[in-house]
């Protein structure tokens, strides 16, 4: 467990790990973990479907501190990373009082392009409550894209070590 931080008034639980596979790749995932809160749900007694593309956001950009890629940094160097794509595929229900965990990987980078895939689970159960995947650009704040290689090379490195399971950085990018 790399710790607790306290991001948008719940607690958030982090592990990383190296196991989930993606086709015939490990990659690294990270797990993210917040409370349901009242205000979240419907008439239904469940939680709207809006708010788990929010966790989305919420898991990767907790994912991305956690791999060294931080968005604030990013941006400070005017570089942004603007939503191009938002899918969710609902499974089961999450309830008021329930706390989740959304386990968040990148799925592919290109340079220009980078896509997460999301696990939304019960704490208490494991039950997968909503999957998906997000898939985004980087652009200059003139709108115009970047190649993070060039841009950016130290978060192109980060970027290319949680794709490629490559933790301590043995690997030399080419």
């Amino acid at each position: 467990m790399l710790g607790d931080l306290l991001l948008g008034g719940g607690l958030c639980y982090s592990k990383s790990r190296f196991s989930l596979q993606k086709g015939e790749r490990t990659v690294k995932t990270v797990e993210y973990e917040r409370p349901v809160y009242y205000y979240e749900t419907d008439r239904m007694d469940c939680v709207h479907h809006s708010n788990y593309i929010r966790w989305f956001e919420e898991a990767r950009i907790h994912f991305m501190r956690v791999c060294g890629m931080s968005l604030e940094g990013l941006e400070a160097e005017g570089i942004v990373s603007p939503v191009l794509t938002a899918e969710a595929e609902y499974k089961s229900m999450a309830r008021f009082g329930e706390t989740v965990r959304v386990e968040t990987g990148i799925e592919s980078y290109t340079g220009t392009r980078i896509a997460f895939f999301y696990t939304v689970r019960d704490k208490e159960t494991g039950i997968i409550r909503c999957t998906g995947k997000t898939s985004h650009c980087f652009l200059s704040e003139a709108g115009r894209p970047v190649v993070l290689r060039k841009a950016n090379p130290e978060y192109d490195l980060a970027v290319r070590r949680a794709l490629e399971d490559d933790p301590v950085g043995k690997e030399q990018e080419t």
